[in-house]
């Protein structure tokens, strides 16, 4: 088995370094009680625990609540500088609604689980601010020409946005490079046989996909680390690469 989305482990790495780039050693982590919500909250509690960072609240929602606000008002009177939402689905713009009518002031976070315009849609204004790790594809166009990322995610942009009539997507962006990968490994093992496919899959090295530059191996079959992704802030209804 192959995997081609980042981890939950990578998703909370790059969301903390943000933070502490940002003076930011205590915040709050609101997860969802699925599967997703569980691992992101188990890897998150691991990474700050390295970094020397407080979990000041530990929440978490079912991803069919339709308020948090119970949850935000407790983070809202905590010890948190910042919050960081774990979760999939449409609560996290439910999430980012109770937020902002709560008027609340800590910096918050979502994971790459949101990244995709559908969310500020649904968030609306609310999203304005917020910010995530998302692969390069949300933020191609603003990219620099020296950006090896930047040619395939536009490509597959336009494929995708004039055979669809819609917004490209990160979770499609997964499964466009997968079956490059896959036809990338045919060609070069020169046949379809399994085990030789597996060989060539476990030897790529370097393939510049829309999510990120895999380097697969024998023992990681993900191929990506956090450096995949980038940090994205909603700005006017769109996403921004903060640097």
């Amino acid at each position: 088995v192959f995997k081609m989305p980042h981890s939950d482990r990578m998703a909370a790495q790059k969301v903390l370094d943000d933070m502490k780039g940002r003076g930011i050693n205590s915040f709050a982590l609101l997860s969802d009680t699925g599967g997703f919500g569980k691992s992101g909250r188990t890897e998150t509690t691991k990474i700050a625990a390295v970094m020397g960072m407080t979990i000041a609240e530990d929440e978490q929602y079912g991803d069919k609540d339709t308020d948090m606000t119970p949850q935000l008002t407790k983070i809202k009177s905590s010890r948190a500088q910042a919050i960081l939402v774990f979760g999939t689905g449409q609560a996290a713009a439910v999430v980012a609604r109770n937020y902002q009518q709560l008027a609340m002031k800590q910096p918050l976070y979502m994971t790459h689980s949101q990244a995709s315009l559908e969310f500020v849609r649904l968030a609306g204004r609310a999203a304005e601010g917020i910010r995530m790790p998302s692969p390069a594809l949300l933020i191609a166009q603003d990219m620099p020409d020296s950006d090896k990322q930047k040619a395939v995610c536009l490509a597959y942009t336009k494929v995708y946005q004039d055979r669809f009539k819609t917004d490209v997507s990160t979770f499609g962006g997964y499964a466009y490079d997968g079956l490059l990968m896959l036809v990338d490994a045919i060609k070069r093992a020169g046949s379809s046989d399994g085990e030789k496919v597996r060989a060539a899959i476990e030897a790529t090295h370097g393939f510049v996909g829309v999510s990120g530059v895999y380097n697969m191996s024998p023992t990681d079959h993900g191929g990506l680390d956090s450096s995949a992704f980038r940090m994205v802030e909603v700005s006017n209804g769109a996403f921004k690469e903060v640097h």
